[in-house]
């Protein structure tokens, strides 16, 4: 386990090298010029000239690749050009507000991808009705399951808010933290399920567990006591999987709810060509993308020995 997960964090830090690697050459192939953007189209080419002079952007490309890394590794990835703040402020009110919708999200995935999986592995009564829900759900785009969620439960019921994060208080968040959590969550507990459905099933008909059975345990008990901790591996590596995809494609439903995150942040900065705020959002998000994946990887060897 111990040689498991040097490789692992070995992995870990190769990754995220090669991603500063790529983001730091798409910036560099980008057709915009940070210094123009930072100045606005109507500074004179003097000023612009300076500006690049200021940012580092004449030096040679390794002395810059290397400074790059460096502030970010310190938390410094320059000041916004849209709104003028150090990107890293930004990114501390930004970033709770993407890991509180992620992780509800996450939450409810797994709750419906249990849900998915024990049903049809216990033939539960309607488990076909669920199924085919979550299954069309899971296929609808974002944009179109966000929208219809806001005609449904805002204009036509009145259940739930349709944009932002709250006013601070514990139940108009939580209002507020539904309807874009459970939008966010539906692609991934259909993924999460199926797999985890294909577990239960195939330890279910294994020889042991119908030793169990014959014994007088009830499926139900199998399930619980015998057959979850061999069948769930694999539902977490796609677990790992999903809270990473999870993270990285929240753009559209932040977009959609107003949500203050991350993916708004970052929508809202490329149409500006805001280069800070850019490579920041998509190192930051490749990191927790690749850390999360490690994390499942080590759950998944805890949970089955032999894949360490």
């Amino acid at each position: 386990m111990v040689r498991f997960l040097l490789r692992r964090l070995g992995s870990l830090v190769v990754v995220l090298l090669v991603l500063s690697v790529v983001v730091f050459v798409l910036q560099q192939v980008s057709p915009g010029d940070p210094a123009r953007a930072a100045l606005g189209a109507n500074a004179s080419r003097q000023a612009v000239a300076a500006e690049r002079l200021r940012l580092g952007l004449d030096d040679p490309l390794p002395v810059q690749f290397l400074r790059f890394v460096s502030n970010a590794l310190r938390g410094d990835f320059g000041t916004s050009f849209r709104t003028h703040r150090p990107v890293a402020t930004d990114l501390a009110t930004a970033l709770p507000a993407t890991v509180e919708l992620v992780l509800a999200a996450f939450v409810i995935a797994l709750v419906l991808a249990g849900l998915f999986a024990t049903s049809a592995a216990l033939s539960w009564p309607f488990s076909g009705l669920y199924r085919g829900a979550l299954l069309v759900g899971a296929t609808a785009p974002p944009f179109l399951l966000a929208l219809g969620g806001i005609i449904l439960l805002y204009a036509e019921l009145g259940w739930l808010p349709a944009s932002g994060r709250g006013d601070g208080g514990l139940g108009s968040e939580l209002s507020h933290l539904v309807l874009p959590a459970t939008v966010l969550a539906i692609a991934p507990a259909l993924a999460i399920g199926r797999i985890l459905r294909a577990g239960l099933e195939s330890t279910l008909a294994a020889d042991h567990i119908r030793t169990a059975r014959s014994k007088g345990l009830g499926r139900s008990a199998v399930l619980a006591h015998h057959v979850a901790r061999n069948s769930i591996g694999p539902a977490l590596s796609m677990a790992g999987l999903q809270l990473g995809f999870m993270f990285a494609g929240d753009v559209v439903v932040e977009q959609v709810f107003s949500w203050p995150g991350m993916g708004n942040y970052l929508a809202n900065s490329i149409p500006v060509s805001d280069f800070p705020a850019i490579a920041a959002v998509t190192l930051v998000l490749g990191a927790v993308y690749v850390v999360v994946n490690t994390i499942a990887d080590v759950l998944q060897a805890a949970a089955d020995p032999r894949l360490a």
